[in-house]
């Protein structure tokens, strides 16, 4: 799976977004799950920034949340994400898509 998160960043808190988005996505990095990831900034309009990571399923990621370490290290600066949907699923020719619908518990 696929999380994209996007950052406004005013250009005067830039040095300082920049250090602590790499230090949430070490902090990511560490998990159990975790595949890979990436930060980058827009070419076109440099406040708006980007931390991309790659994971084995959901639940690894959803878990990684969940751990001490990501809750301090990564959690504060995540929630100053663009408020927008952020988890995708890879699609791959031949991938059987989610479907959504209400899923039973029993």
């Amino acid at each position: 799976m696929l999380v994209v998160n996007r950052f406004r960043v005013p250009e005067v808190d830039r040095d300082v977004f920049r250090v602590d988005l790499e230090t949430a996505r070490q902090v990511l990095a560490s998990r159990t799950g975790h595949l890979g990831s990436q930060i980058g900034r827009n070419l076109d309009d440099p406040t708006l920034w980007v931390l991309t990571t790659t994971w084995e399923n959901v639940g690894a990621y959803r878990r990684a949340l969940s751990s001490y370490d990501v809750k301090m290290g990564a959690v504060p600066l995540l929630s100053r994400a663009v408020e927008e949907p952020s988890a995708y699923e890879v699609v791959e020719p031949g991938t059987v898509l989610n479907v959504e619908s209400t899923r039973s518990l029993g």
